[in-house]
């Protein structure tokens, strides 16, 4: 039976029964290569939002909607009824095309996939009770996070302009 505690240890198997690690260089080179997928997990993730939200920019909005309330404590609630304040004109963007929005959404559909099975890939690789896998996981999740969430933050300023 195998060992549910964490030790530290040069051999391991992990996912599959070829990926079999016996000695320091395959140990180093399977904490880089599970560094390298956990990496790309968290550029994945981020990947995701930005495409869900420049999907949503492209989305039609409604040639009309209420301006912002401009009201005080001062002014009475009744000044404008809805019916005057739901007529004003917006600019509105071009509606995505029913293929294209289809395409996203297949695109994502896929994305959403190949993050839930690498997630559970990752886990399995944690799961192997190894230190160095353990810390490989760790320190790609947060080189990951460090490299692709300030990306997220510039993909948000540049569409908020």
């Amino acid at each position: 039976m195998m060992s549910m505690t964490f030790g530290v240890s040069s051999s391991v198997t992990l996912l599959f029964d070829f990926w079999d690690v016996h000695g320091p260089a395959g140990m180093v080179l399977s904490v880089f290569v599970v560094l390298l997928l956990t990496v790309f997990y968290e550029v994945l993730k981020v990947w995701r939002v930005w495409l869900a939200n420049s999907s949503k920019l492209a989305q039609p909005r409604s040639s009309y909607a209420a301006p912002p309330s401009f009201r005080t404590d001062s002014s009475p609630v009744l000044d404008s009824t809805q019916s005057e304040t739901s007529l004003t004109p917006v600019e509105t963007q071009p509606p995505l095309s029913t293929r294209n929005s289809w395409l996203l959404h297949i695109v994502q559909t896929v994305l959403h996939m190949l993050q839930v099975a690498l997630g559970y890939m990752i886990m399995l690789c944690v799961m192997s009770y190894n230190t160095w896998i353990f810390l490989g996981v760790v320190i790609g999740s947060a080189l990951g996070y460090f490299i692709a969430f300030p990306l997220l933050s510039q993909m948000h300023g540049h569409y908020k302009h």
